[in-house]
């Protein structure tokens, strides 16, 4: 009983897996809550993690080396793969791969409330995407040191291991057969026609 009621005030004070520049309680989703609750021991870790990759995501927008916002293009790729990376890393790779179920989960919650992430509200080919690219990050954070797992991940990311949504230069979302979403399609619906691709 002293575990659960240290975790929730760690959780209410302090940790956030949601993965905007602010750390904030409010912006962590009930399933999220719900894994740091289950897994107390392993919620410090599972803060500091988050924070080095804000850090680093927020790098790497400054630099060329990675395309796209971070909505959907080879930075949001990164950002997810090498989070779970970290996490398997510190936290085992069974953990961060349920964080990152939670994180999903507390993203569709977001959705059916009308609440954006990383500036655009989440949708079932984002959610792909993150799955798929949470799991190439678990096997980099297997088998990866911590020293090189940022080379690693943006290695995986330019050489196509991962998955990004398929965009023009502009920014607009393309169907598969590389035509224009229009954006007011998207607005309230889970299941649209973006299209995933590998993230060369």
């Amino acid at each position: 009983m002293k575990i659960l009621i240290f975790s929730i005030i760690y959780l209410f004070t302090s940790f956030s897996v949601a993965q905007n520049d602010k750390i904030s309680t409010k912006e962590v989703s009930c399933p999220e809550k719900w894994w740091a609750v289950k897994h107390p021991f392993a919620l410090k870790k599972a803060k500091k993690v988050t924070i080095e990759t804000k850090k680093i995501v927020n790098q790497l927008k400054k630099d060329t080396i990675l395309k796209g916002n971070g909505n959907g293009g080879q930075i949001d790729a990164f950002r997810h793969a090498y989070w779970m990376a970290r996490l398997t890393q510190e936290i085992g790779h069974r953990r961060a791969k349920r964080l990152g179920k939670a994180h999903e989960k507390g993203n569709y919650k977001a959705f059916k409330k009308g609440k954006y992430e990383d500036g655009a509200i989440p949708d079932k080919i984002s959610s792909d995407m993150d799955f798929f690219n949470n799991e190439v990050g678990i096997e980099i954070g297997k088998n990866t040191p911590v020293e090189t797992t940022k080379e690693a991940v943006i290695n995986a990311v330019l050489n196509g291991e991962c998955k990004v949504i398929k965009m023009n230069k502009q920014g607009n979302f393309l169907t598969c057969e590389g035509e224009i979403i229009p954006k007011e399609t998207l607005i309230g619906k889970w299941e649209n026609n973006k299209c995933l691709v590998s993230s060369d």
